[in-house]
């Protein structure tokens, strides 16, 4: 019989069970997972350099980077946020950093760093670990809760699921009562085939982007790659729209602005004054605008100019189409692909079912919730490990 056990062995398990071992010294805690190994996710994560969270302090702010679960993790956010986490590593001996773009890695830059971390608070906790524990089942009997797997049988009083996107699992707990919001894919790239961007792999530019026929529209780095069109822009529209995304079956028409703000008129008045200006040069010679010379050259071809027009010879129509190609390129989507090895699911338990001053499950007692079994994700740069590590702590609070 444990007083705590909890399904799951990775980031959000190992925090939960740290932080309630922490508060709560004479628990028997025990950390069931699947696999033969822990902490898998955590090993691959920001390219093996584990990024641990976000250098954005203000809970307000930070749960606007959740495409589900804004609402719902603002208090959550003001009881553990991300300067609490960095202070919780510092406490365990780890030290982090912040990069240009915000986000946090331990000064290592190796995520075994934050695994080496958690075994030994694990291991001078007494917190037991079981690997190869597939859970088959759960139970309420009498007073505690019942986990059967092919091994064995386990008892406890408190139950804490932190298995991530586990369709197994979700299964059972919709057996038990509760509402599984169908999982689809977040963060992806776009595969786009189009001349335009044929021989431009690694070229970026900073742009807006958007859905035709949708409200769905994000703005950021957009990269060129061999297969389409990726960078902190396009996860941003795929994480908030992965559902709308979904139900078109990933064919779509992607609007780009290559000028970001800039419109039409803005853009074709900016045009005609450069053709005065600039009479005698060559359009394609130079990029006018702050990306790169391959895209420009790019642009203008498309736009029906050849490569040796000046910008004095510059007609209406081409003008106007040189505009439209910078403002409202249109561009076909055909598919997707996953983004790196850190894959984030959309999905999971229905957020109206969780009491989130204490992640206890409003149907099932003395069951808790942490991670991404929930239908809460976010974009990447840290900010999936936040809800981890928040989820686990409020967890942790409420078995005091």
């Amino acid at each position: 019989m444990f007083d705590v056990l909890i399904v799951g062995g990775g980031a959000a398990g190992f925090f939960t069970a740290i932080n309630i071992a922490e508060k709560n010294p004479k628990y028997k805690i025990a950390i069931l997972e699947r696999g033969k190994e822990v902490l898998t996710k955590v090993r691959i994560s920001g390219g093996g350099r584990c990024n641990v969270t976000h250098a954005c302090f203000v809970p307000n702010d930070l749960v606007k980077f959740y495409p589900r679960g804004e609402k719902e993790l603002r208090g959550p956010f003001h009881q553990f946020c991300s300067g609490d986490t960095i202070e919780w590593f510092e406490k365990h001996g780890v030290e982090l950093k912040i990069e240009e773009d915000g986000r946090m890695f331990p000064v290592s830059d190796s995520s075994q760093t934050i695994i080496d971390c958690f075994l030994n608070a694990v291991k001078k906790h007494k917190i037991e670990i079981l690997t190869g524990q597939s859970v088959q089942s759960i139970f309420r009997s009498e007073a505690s809760w019942k986990v059967e797997t092919p091994q064995q049988t386990f008892r406890c009083e408190n139950l804490v699921m932190t298995t991530g996107s586990n369709p197994k699992i979700w299964e059972i707990l919709e057996k038990l009562g509760h509402t599984i919001v169908p999982p689809v894919p977040s963060l992806f790239t776009f595969n786009i085939k189009d001349k335009r961007i044929k021989d431009l792999m690694g070229v970026s530019a900073f742009a807006s982007v958007k859905v035709k026929d949708s409200k769905l529209s994000a703005s950021g780095p957009l990269l060129i790659t061999h297969w389409g069109m990726s960078g902190p822009g396009i996860l941003r529209l795929s994480a908030w729209g992965a559902r709308e995304l979904f139900d078109k079956n990933y064919q779509f028409i992607l609007q780009v602005n290559w000028l970001n703000d800039a419109t039409l008129e803005e853009t074709e008045n900016h045009l005609k004054k450069l053709k005065l200006e600039h009479s005698k040069k060559g359009v394609a010679k130079k990029s006018p605008f702050d990306f790169p010379n391959r895209l420009w050259e790019s642009l203008v071809l498309a736009s029906e100019i050849s490569l040796e027009t000046k910008w004095a010879e510059l007609s209406k129509k081409q003008l106007q189409n040189l505009a439209l190609q910078l403002t409202h390129g249109q561009f076909q989507v055909n598919g997707k692909s996953t983004f790196k090895e850190e894959f984030v699911t959309a999905g999971g338990i229905d957020l109206k079912e969780i009491n989130f001053k204490t992640m206890e499950s409003k149907l099932l007692p003395n069951v808790y919730f942490a991670g991404e079994i929930l239908n809460i994700d976010a974009i990447t740069g840290g900010f999936n490990f936040q809800n981890a590590w928040t989820g686990g702590f409020i967890v942790s609070q409420s078995l005091v």
